[in-house]
Parts: C-alpha cells; structure tokens; sequence
C-alpha cells in the first residue's frame, strides 16, 4: 500500500492511493471463508460449497467490497494523521482516474481531488470596536408585562354602557332596502362581537356609548371590511356567501360585558417570581424590569456576534479558495439543482464558509467545549424564553425539564442547541476581548437594524 499527496496549488491536492493484492487479499479470503458457512446453494450442503464456485460466484463482489473498505479507511486515515483541514469530501479525479475492473485487476490506483482549507489567522485584539446595544426597558414595557399577569386574575363584568374594547351580545337581524327586518333573512340570537375590532371607523363609531336594549343599524361588510372569516363566523354563514352578503343589519344589545384586570396581589408576585420572593408592588416591578432586561441579552448578544463577524471578516480579507472543487462539491450536494443555481449561490455559500473557518480558530482558540450540561442547560433556556413570551416568568422546574427532554428527542433540535451554545459562549469571549461600544437604543431601533 502506498499512499502520496501533490499539492496542485496552495488550496488543492491530489491524493493517491496505490492498493496491492496483499493488502486486501486476506480479508477477502475470510469474508468467502463467512459466505461458504452460511451460503446455502441447491446441491450442497451448508457449509460444503466447494470454495472455486464460491470465488466464482462472489470473488469480484467481494473484492469490490473489501477494497473499497480498505481504500475509505487508508484515506481519511491519511487526513486524520497528517492533519489536513479539508473542506467537503475527498472527490474522484475526474481526469486521471483510470477504470476499475475488478474482473481483471490485482493492483488499484485511486486518485481523489482534496480541497484544502485557507491558511489565515483569526484573533481579536483590545484595540478592535465593536458596538454592544443594550435594548432600553420602558415603562410601557413593565406595564404591558404587568397587565398580562393582572389579566390572568381578571373578570369579566356586566356594564350598562360600551365603551371600546366591551363585548357585546345581542340578537342580529338583517334588513330589507327599506330598513325592515327581511323576511326570510338571517337572524342570529345571542350574536357576539367586539366593535373596537371593526376595520371601519365609521362603522365602530356607530356603537359608542350604546346601552342595554338599544337597537343600532350597521353593515357588517363595510364594518369587518369584507373579511370571510369574521363574517362567516359573525352570521353564520358559509365563506362562500360572505362576498354576496352586502345588507344592513339591526343589532339588538342585549349584554354589554366589560373584562375588569385583577389587582396586583401577593398571589400573582408567588405566581411569577416564586413564593416570597418579592413582597411590595415596588419590588415586583423592579423585578418584572429586570426580567424583560434578562431576555433582550440574548438579542444584544445575537447583534453583537453579527457586527463582531463583520470586524474580523474585514480583518481576514478575502481569501482564496478552490473555486473549481468546491463548485463540483456544491453540485453533487445538490442533485436536483442546476448549474445555474450553482453561479448565483456560490459567492453567498463562500462567505458563509469563510465565517465557519474564522469561527472554528475562534472558538478552538478559546477551548469552547459543548458538554452535555450546556445543551439541557440550553434546551431549558429555549423553552424558558418559549414561555416568556405569554407572560410565564417562573416555570415550575418539572415542567421546564418535560419540554426539554421533548426538544431533546429530535436531532435537529439537538443540533440547533450545540449552535447556540457554542455561539453564546464565544459571544461571552469575545466581548471581554474587544472593545465595547455601548450603546443604548429603543425596541424599535433595535429591530429596525434587522429590516
């Protein structure tokens, strides 16, 4: 066996690997040796097949076999002990490649085209900049926060008078062109609808200040602006109906209910924070702001990491790559695309190897390992942050272990996780290298750097 590398140039090399008969040729004699144990042929008994009609039969599969297992062996064995950073596979020479006949071989040369990673350094330096925004938590936050928690304990209230975001219930009647109730029209009894949702002002407007037993005249078309699914639903009528159904209708209020926020109590500081963890309004609000601060981490870090991946994309320049190969990889990658595809995607899939290949210094330079700790540790943070978003700050640690187990079920979930720690730990790194631009912004400025 003989194995050899030639460098083509800086970031491509030819691989060859020279096989012998010897070097597979006892592997080959067992796994006939196996076959005749097992084989059962008509005619002979287990076991007694003469060993020529074996090799006859299967001495070139078996051949086939074991040189290509010997030949997948021998050369990742090869890159594993000489270190070489390839990118892709190992690729059959397209040009050198002579056919293989196992019929009438004994002696194999195999030749693979190897793309080799750029030689580059990635660091960080102090003197880099590199801005850190830190999302501002507003009143308006707190109390949108707040009022979800004092929602959960709520009520709903019968009122005599509407007002916006009061839910009403009445009997619905629709009219003929002279404002009678159509014969033979739709009516709905116990109708329920929520006026402040209409997308026609003038329509809403018609409600304000209604009362019990008033009897209001609208058109439900104009008031939901068409919508088949609020009209449907509204007048009980099929979706297909909906765009034909242009008529008045009276409206007989017979409830107006209104949803009354339940008061900040202890209860709901235990509920969100844990039993006794805060016991004044004052701390709870601290403590709520504090919270909503805790979650936009993640964002900031998130923002920080793209505009760190710009700095040392700059630094790194651009570097040179086996455009040829690595074109050929991203077709056999992707069958069922075409050449074309291949052009208008390769400038994009380059960049986003460049920043895999600064990544892969930055987070060895930094010994960032994933521990199996780290990726439970996330899959609780992920569904942690699931729950926030509805308001539920402190999850009950059984539930949140339920969910992650869950996560942790599927490979893809598995493998997003290692991502985002591995991101959030360079993350981590990387700011205590560089310098910090801190900056503080608004929600709104903040999300209009991603539009």
């Amino acid at each position: 066996m003989n194995v050899s590398l030639q460098n083509i140039d800086k970031v491509s090399a030819l691989l060859t690997v020279k096989l012998e008969k010897a070097d597979y040729q006892e592997k080959v004699d067992k796994s006939l040796k196996n076959f005749r144990q097992k084989a059962q042929i008509p005619g002979f008994r287990k076991g007694m097949v003469p060993m020529s009609l074996v090799k006859k039969m299967y001495g070139k599969s078996a051949v086939a076999e074991e040189v290509n297992k010997l030949l997948s062996d021998t050369v990742y064995k090869y890159i594993q002990d000489n270190n070489l950073n390839i990118l892709g596979e190992p690729l059959p020479n397209e040009d050198k490649q002579q056919e293989i006949d196992f019929d009438t071989m004994e002696e194999f040369e195999f030749l693979f085209d190897i793309a080799l990673a750029p030689e580059f350094k990635a660091e960080v330096a102090a003197k880099d900049k590199v801005d850190y925004y830190t999302i501002e938590v507003t009143d308006e936050m707190v109390e949108n926060q707040i009022k979800a928690y004092t929602q959960r304990s709520g009520k709903y209230d019968k009122v005599d008078v509407y007002e916006d975001n009061d839910m009403l219930k009445g009997l619905l009647a629709e009219l003929d062109e002279a404002n009678n109730t159509k014969e033979g029209g739709i009516q709905v009894e116990g109708a329920v609808m929520m006026p402040s949702y209409m997308k026609n002002d003038e329509q809403k407007a018609i409600f304000a200040g209604a009362k019990v037993n008033d009897v209001l005249v609208f058109n439900p078309y104009t008031a939901w602006d068409g919508n088949d699914a609020e009209l449907s639903s509204l007048l009980k009528i099929e979706k297909e109906a909906v765009a034909e159904m242009k008529s008045d209708f009276s409206f007989q209020v017979e409830e107006v209910t209104r949803f009354v926020p339940g008061d900040l109590t202890q209860e709901i500081f235990d509920q969100v924070f844990g039993e006794g963890v805060v016991k004044t309004e004052e701390e709870f609000r601290a403590k709520v702001k504090e919270s909503i601060a805790a979650q936009f981490v993640a964002d900031s870090d998130y923002k920080f990491l793209l505009d760190a991946r710009t700095m040392l994309m700059e630094k790194v320049g651009k570097l040179e790559f086996p455009d040829a190969l690595l074109k050929r990889i991203m077709r056999l990658n992707n069958p069922d695309k075409d050449e074309k595809f291949v052009e208008d995607n390769y400038d994009k899939s380059i960049e986003e190897l460049t920043w895999h290949l600064v990544k892969e210094q930055l987070v060895k330079a930094n010994d960032i390992k994933v521990e199996q700790e780290d990726i439970i540790n996330m899959a609780k943070e992920a569904t942690r942050a699931q729950f926030a978003q509805y308001g539920m700050l402190s999850i009950p640690d059984e539930i949140l272990d339920n969910y992650s187990k869950e996560m942790l079920k599927k490979k893809e979930s598995i493998e997003g996780l290692v991502n985002r720690v591995v991101e959030a730990k360079l993350a981590t790194a990387l700011k205590a290298q560089v310098k910090l631009n801190n900056k503080t912004i608004s929600m709104e400025e903040f999300n209009k750097m991603f539009a």
